[in-house]
């Protein structure tokens, strides 16, 4: 049995193969040709006299590298090692004084993978030398476990935590590990956590072993006063609104803690200074008067995060930056704890510096636009207080979509080679001048326009919605509506739509890629019951927003439908038994011919409701068409793009066809329970629409003016009376709405994507008649209240308006005949305004959530004589909304009738409602 040589290792330890502290060189006895030499120290080893000697020359001799083999590993390919090694069979090795064998223990210890490497001579053939490196594995994971805090700690920190069980045990594992505890635990406030790691060996898994942390978490730390120390010019109120993710306890006592600072003392105002300050007059003054003894934070957590803490101190630098003081700075600050109570104290020492002001500003390397034009639209006057921000958004080193600065200036006329750098030219007194220095470039032109990212809609629809056509000059307001179109397809997600714009400066050209990400657009309606003695109840509907006609009788094109040519099909079935039974069929072309943005939507339903009774004896319920109303309608829809005013203008012509067939039916009066009714009408509308993006809209609006309009039959046939306008009623109506969205900051220092919106909107809408002889139309009136679900008399074509926390408005003239009454339950005018603030908690694509509050205000009237556009119902609340791909809207408010309090009470004033499929007007 063939055996390793201590005096050889000890041999070879001296020469230049055992380079690291980890290894070592020793030399095996392996051919019986050579004398063997006995090992007296260590009775019954044999070693080779010419690996001894090549232990212990020091004339440096080139060997040939015949032969390298691993052993020890039980996990990883030995050929793999020897890769990793460097030593390669053929290679020249010089001995001693060759750096072979250590740069191949270095690369192999590289791999942090062994716990012990080590190098031997196996055999001797004249020039040429077989080594073997015998390698000690580090042992794997084969558990882990968090010891000293709760179940939902511990699942939170196994995929923070980095570890990975098989993988194998490093000290850098257990540092990040600890590291990335220590974290999870500041975040939540606990600044001191303490964490120990236990190893133990695994005896069911060979080579592996299980980490358990011992935690413990500590205190708590808890920010209860924050000081500000230098400031003279800015309010210490002021200053701690900056700190975003720092703030203070509330308090509530009457021995307010003492303030001990390094930085001397912070004395709070006395109720002397208070008053002779007449700072009861003051709402700041008074707060800072009560702060020690009261502070209300009703959503202020107070823990101290280290990380959000410097950056809270950049946004104090920023704001003083703001206000005119660029030399401000932080000096000091001390955060020490107190650990009995677990409350910390901030402290911070600034230094203002001096105010400054904008002096002259000059411009070089302009040619496009003059001095003037520049210094117009850049905004800023001498003596304006200094603003670096400021002055970089001007000039459009901070990019602003919206436009409305010098780069965008230049950008939109195809300088997207245009560069432009503020320098302070003179700094005298309290005034900087600047001067701007611009290369203007040449005008780019687009060369190619890829898209990248559609899988299943086809590459024209996503093109034709371009303004980045190739051949034209770079504008980078094509490239935003270009952005905002896409977007507003809905079938891509709108966080995803990345243009990558590639210029070559060269040739002066331009590559646009747009990369998209594919969403589900389409939507599926279903319910489904049972009715007692009515039989099987439910709805199926489905609606298709990115369909192709075009592949509808290609087999392969079928997955599970047709898709990618951008049209809308939408089928929907309602069923109450045979009591009720209603069809609609859509379809919307919006390109027809495919060269210009005009739409095409057709539109078909059709509906049956019978009235029967209870038969006791049976136990069910009767219907029959003896006592039925049936109607069907169609209408037929063609929209425009204008050019002008500019091309976010819609002119819409629609065609409106409905007939009610009546069989011993009351629908209208009990004059008229049989025959035909036929309400033909026509509609225009002009429609302005530039949201930047369908789902949550954050800028942009949405104006709207139609009137819709039948033939004035009374003019025609003079000798119609009313009953005859149950036949063929005439009407013209009013309608228009306008929607804003203004974004009104960020919130906690968000991004942008999670910024407050707040909707305003305005609704109006009033019916006339061409013959003052006869009543008003009982068609197309406007039903007010609850949340536009409560649609008994839909069929009519009334316009939904909903308000929520009231019910349906009921009309209680007294002076409508009985007959006429169902009509006049429902407004031929009425007046509506929202106020909303919404706030996203997710726009994934997968689902966009979001809450809101509102203020409503809204009436209707049936008499113009009773028209007060003063009288309005008003009502608050708030509420959620849900968008699924699959499901569409899921909504939810909570409303309070304001002008519904009796006594103080809001017993009968609220009311819940529910959104389901759409947004009610």
């Amino acid at each position: 049995m063939l055996r390793r040589s201590p005096i050889c290792a000890f041999l070879l330890n001296l020469t230049a193969l055992c380079l690291l502290n980890t290894t070592a060189a020793k030399a095996q006895v392996t051919d019986s040709t050579h004398p063997q030499v006995t090992d007296t120290t260590h009775p019954g080893i044999s070693v080779d006299p010419d690996l001894v000697a090549l232990s212990t020359s020091k004339n440096a001799k080139e060997y040939t590298l015949a032969g390298v083999k691993i052993t020890g590993t039980k996990f990883l390919d030995e050929t793999l090692l020897v890769s990793i090694s460097g030593l390669t069979v053929g290679d020249k090795v010089i001995i001693p004084g060759g750096d072979n064998f250590s740069k191949a223990i270095n690369n192999l210890w590289k791999q942090n993978l062994f716990s012990d490497i080590t190098i031997y001579y196996t055999k001797l053939v004249g020039s040429s030398i077989y080594v073997e490196i015998n390698v000690t594995e580090r042992p794997r994971l084969s558990s882990f476990y968090f010891k000293g805090v709760k179940k939902g700690d511990a699942d939170d920190l196994s995929p923070k935590s980095g570890l990975i069980k098989g993988r194998v045990v490093t000290e850098n594992m257990k540092r990040t590990a600890v590291q990335a505890i220590k974290r999870f635990y500041a975040d939540k406030g606990y600044q001191d956590a303490d964490v120990r790691i236990v190893e133990a060996r695994d005896p069911t898994v060979a080579n592996s072993e299980t980490l358990t942390f011992n935690i413990t978490k500590g205190s708590k730390v808890r920010v209860s006063q924050i000081n500000i120390y230098g400031n003279q010019a800015i309010s210490e109120d002021k200053i701690k609104k900056q700190l975003k993710d720092t703030k203070e306890l509330s308090r509530f006592t009457l021995y307010p803690p003492e303030n001990k600072s390094p930085y001397g003392p912070h004395e709070a105002v006395t109720f002397k200074q208070y008053i002779n300050n007449w700072g009861f007059l003051s709402y700041s003054s008074t707060k800072e008067f009560l702060d020690p003894y009261f502070r209300f934070k009703l959503f202020a957590s107070a823990k101290f995060n280290l990380s959000k803490y410097e950056g809270d101190k950049q946004h104090i630098l920023e704001y003083y930056n703001s206000q005119g003081y660029r030399d401000a700075a932080i000096v000091a600050d001390t955060t020490p704890i107190d650990k009995k109570t677990g409350k910390m104290t901030v402290d911070i020492k600034v230094d203002e510096g001096h105010k400054y002001y904008f002096g002259n500003i000059t411009w070089r390397g302009n040619t496009k636009y003059s001095d003037s034009v520049l210094s117009l639209i850049m905004g800023i006057h001498k003596g304006d207080v200094y603003n670096l921000d400021i002055l970089n958004k001007k000039l459009g080193k901070q990019m602003n979509p919206e436009g409305g600065d010098i780069s965008g200036l230049y950008m939109d006329d195809g300088y997207l080679f245009f560069h432009v750098d503020p320098v302070e030219s003179a700094v005298y007194n309290d005034t900087i001048d600047f001067e701007i220095r611009m290369a203007e470039g040449p005008q780019a032109t687009i060369k190619n326009v890829t898209i990248s990212g559609n899988e299943k809609t086809k590459e024209y629809v996503i093109r034709r919605e371009l303004r980045t056509i190739p051949g034209d000059k770079f504008s980078r307001q094509d490239l935003v509506r270009s952005q905002r179109e896409i977007a507003n397809l809905g079938y891509f997600n709108q966080e995803k739509i990345n243009p990558q714009v590639n210029p070559n400066q060269e040739d002066g050209t331009v590559d646009i890629n747009w990369g998209v990400e594919e969403k589900s657009a389409d939507q599926l309606e279903l319910s489904a019951g049972w009715g007692g003695g009515i039989g099987l109840t439910g709805t199926v509907g489905v609606t298709f927003n990115n369909f192709s006609i075009h592949n509808i009788f290609s087999k392969s094109s079928w997955d599970p439908l047709p898709t990618g040519d951008g049209q809308k099909l939408s089928l929907r079935i309602q069923s109450n038994g045979k009591a009720y039974q209603s069809y609609n069929f859509s379809f919307t072309e919006p390109w027809l011919g495919g060269k210009k943005r005009n739409s095409l939507t057709v539109s078909l339903y059709r509906s049956v409701f019978r009235t029967g009774g209870y038969n006791y004896r049976t136990n069910t319920y009767s219907f029959s068409d003896t006592n039925s109303l049936k109607n069907f309608g169609a209408t037929i829809a063609l929209g425009k793009q204008l050019k002008w005013p500019d091309d976010y203008f819609t002119l819409t012509y629609s065609v409106n066809y409905t007939q009610y067939d009546l069989n011993n039916y009351p629908l209208f009066t009990s004059a008229f329970r049989n025959g035909f009714s036929t309400n033909f009408s026509f509609k225009i509308a002009l429609s302005r629409y530039n949201l930047n993006q369908p789902i949550y809209p954050t800028t942009g609006s949405s104006q709207l003016l139609s009137v819709q309009f039948t033939p004035p039959y009374s003019l025609i046939d003079r000798n119609l009376t009313q009953a005859d306008s149950y036949k063929l009623p005439e009407y013209h109506k009013w309608r228009l709405t306008s929607d804003w969205y203004l974004p009104i900051g960020n919130a906690m220092g968000a991004d942008k994507s999670r910024q407050f919106v707040l909707k305003a909107s305005a609704k109006y809408g009033f019916m006339g008649r061409y013959n003052s002889a006869l009543g008003y139309s009982p068609f197309e009136r406007f039903q007010l209240g609850d949340a536009g679900l409560t649609n008994n008399f839909g069929l009519l074509g009334y316009d939904i308006i909903s308000q929520r926390g009231y019910p349906v408005y009921e009309n209680s003239d007294p002076k409508v005949n009985p007959d006429q009454q169902t009509a006049s339950s429902f407004f031929t005018i009425f007046n509506k305004y929202t106020l909303e603030l919404r706030y996203p908690f997710t726009t994934n694509p997968s689902s966009t959530i979001y809450g809101l509050t509102f203020f409503e205000a809204a009436n209707g009237w049936y008499n113009y004589q009773d028209y007060n556009p003063f009288r309005l119902r008003r009502s608050v609340g708030v509420g959620m909304r849900f968008f699924l791909p699959m499901f569409g809207l899921l909504g939810f408010d909570y409303g309070i009738g304001l002008d519904r309090i009796q006594n103080g009470s809001l017993k009968d004033a609220t009311r819940f409602t529910f959104m389901l499929g759409y947004e009610p007007e």
